[in-house]
């Protein structure tokens, strides 16, 4: 953002003031200093579990203008619900999911997905410009509903971070004989046990299509072990029965 020439500034519960002088970031350790520093948008970057509390600390009462908020987590329903509920009318609210992060994303965001919904949105020219920062460094923008966002990240992100966490409980590790499938497993368990267990519990509670999808798992995996434990009798059955008939 700094690259292409915007200006951002900050504010946080965590003291983030000696880094944002390194990058010549203004940093407001006061939220209604922030506030009031006349910004076009408002970018909420929190955890999925404290956006909640975040936003009941905001002085929003104070905003006297038109201001656009963006979230970026990984779930859409839960922050589009929060952000109409605790808003002025008259703000604008905007919906984002950019499907990277800090590891996927630091060689460029060329082709990576950016997901948006415009929620409530009547200033055109600022949103525009927001969703320009992603589109120009060549992000494929994915216009959709916070809904049928949450369905597919359920079936997809939830899904992925709930085998890793499977995973890690069982310990894998890699050996001297790995298939590459299974090096892919190895690597799936290290990424997601990098995350911290709150994005994993808030991509649970706050995706509201996420609970189907771990009985979905669950049923899955006890399918295959039914299927799996009739084979091993129908074998034994049978080595018996050839056994008896002199075989």
């Amino acid at each position: 953002m700094l690259k292409q020439g915007h200006t951002i500034t900050v504010t946080s519960r965590t003291d983030y003031s000696q880094l944002c002088h390194q990058l010549g970031i203004p940093f407001f350790r006061d939220a209604l200093q922030f506030l009031e520093a006349d910004n076009d948008v408002i970018l909420i970057c929190t955890s999925i579990i404290s956006l909640s509390d975040v936003l009941k600390s905001l002085p929003l009462h104070c905003l006297n203008r038109r201001t656009l908020f963006v979230d970026v987590l990984s779930v859409k329903e839960h922050p589009r619900n929060l952000l109409l509920q605790v808003l002025a009318e008259e703000m604008d609210v905007l919906c984002t999911h950019p499907m990277f992060g800090p590891d996927s994303g630091k060689n460029g965001w060329k082709n990576l997905a950016f997901m948006y919904d415009k929620v409530r949105v009547r200033d055109e020219v600022t949103c525009s410009s927001f969703l320009s920062i992603f589109e120009s460094e060549g992000c494929r923008m994915m216009e959709m509903s916070c809904e049928e966002h949450d369905k597919l990240a359920a079936k997809s992100q939830f899904v992925t971070h709930a085998i890793g966490r499977i995973l890690a409980e069982i310990d894998i590790e890699s050996t001297s004989i790995n298939t590459k499938s299974f090096e892919t497993l190895v690597k799936l368990k290290e990424n997601v046990s990098s995350s911290s267990f709150d994005l994993f519990s808030g991509l649970f509670i706050h995706n509201r299509f996420a609970k189907q999808e771990l009985m979905n798992l669950e049923q899955g995996f006890e399918m295959v072990k039914q299927k799996l434990l009739k084979m091993n009798e129908d074998q034994t059955l049978s080595k018996s029965n050839n056994a008896m008939n002199g075989y």
